[in-house]
């Protein structure tokens, strides 16, 4: 196995190797994991792997789960389809940087993406190390968001374009968690940010603390959320991949935050996704 690394921030390409092997190989499998947890994002191209071993190999992170709003593959209940035509409807949901699933209680640990077709130019995804971006924080700021928390949502996102009653109801099976601004990643204890865009306001910024007179609250709390969410955009954070037919990527959802950059259309662009379960932000 040769480790290529691809920028100073994140990302690191795995070359001569087969990952479908890592479903079946325990010593090739713990390799890959600690690569995941050095590197945050991991690449490799000219992987065939079929739907079910596409699982198998994201399963050796944990178990998988379905998308309430992504049809999943016939063959393997665990493998979503993210496919765009020039048919497929104008939303956009991709094309901002996000923690992915952050509208659950317990957000995916990770996922597991497989290109099957992709323009021959275009249609690249960006990751960006959060725990870069929280480390070069000002101490000031890091004082301020300390024990800070968010409420993260799903209907003011996926469910916007959609009627008031699928709106209520798809909330009503995923009420806006609150999460930690600060999370502490499980495995390594380094701490990054949480945020991206799926989070909406925050829950406790209105104290003694932060707001001197009422009016303090909405400028104060919405200029701090912008500047945290204006973290992903700094290029020294950030990594980009190019896709061809066959390559993987592999991302720690809980550290890391990605893109997929909507500037191929009215080509095709299929992708399979294994997303893998995770738990409560800390």
């Amino acid at each position: 196995m040769k480790v290529i690394p691809l920028t100073c921030a994140l990302g690191a390409e795995i070359q001569g190797v087969h990952l479908a092997e890592a479903g079946r190989n325990a010593d090739m499998a713990g390799e890959v994991k600690a690569l995941l947890l050095k590197h945050k994002v991991l690449f490799a191209r000219d992987q065939d792997m079929t739907d079910a071993e596409h699982a198998a190999f994201a399963r050796i992170f944990g178990d998988l789960e379905s998308h309430p709003l992504a049809p999943s593959t016939d063959s393997e209940p665990g493998i979503i389809n993210i496919w765009k035509t020039p048919d497929s409807p104008p939303e956009r949901y991709e094309n901002a940087w996000h923690h992915d699933a952050t509208w659950r209680e317990l957000p995916p640990m990770g996922a597991v993406l497989r290109c099957l077709e992709c323009p021959p130019v275009g249609g690249d995804t960006m990751w960006a190390n959060m725990e870069l971006a929280y480390e070069r924080l000002p101490d000031h700021i890091k004082e301020t968001i300390e024990g800070l928390k968010a409420r993260h949502s799903m209907e003011a996102t996926f469910m916007a374009a959609k009627s008031a009653k699928e709106r209520l109801a798809m909330k009503a099976r995923f009420p806006d968690p609150e999460h930690p601004v600060v999370r502490t990643h499980p495995e390594t204890g380094n701490k990054s940010l949480l945020t991206g865009g799926f989070m909406t306001h925050f829950t406790n910024y209105h104290t003694a603390r932060n707001v001197r007179f009422g009016q303090d609250w909405q400028p104060g709390a919405s200029a701090l959320l912008s500047y945290l969410i204006s973290q992903t955009f700094i290029p020294e954070y950030q990594m980009r991949w190019r896709w061809s037919p066959g390559s993987i990527a592999i991302w720690d959802n809980r550290c890391t935050q990605h893109y997929a950059v909507m500037d191929y259309p009215p080509c095709v662009r299929r992708m399979n996704r294994a997303t893998i379960k995770g738990d409560r932000p800390i």
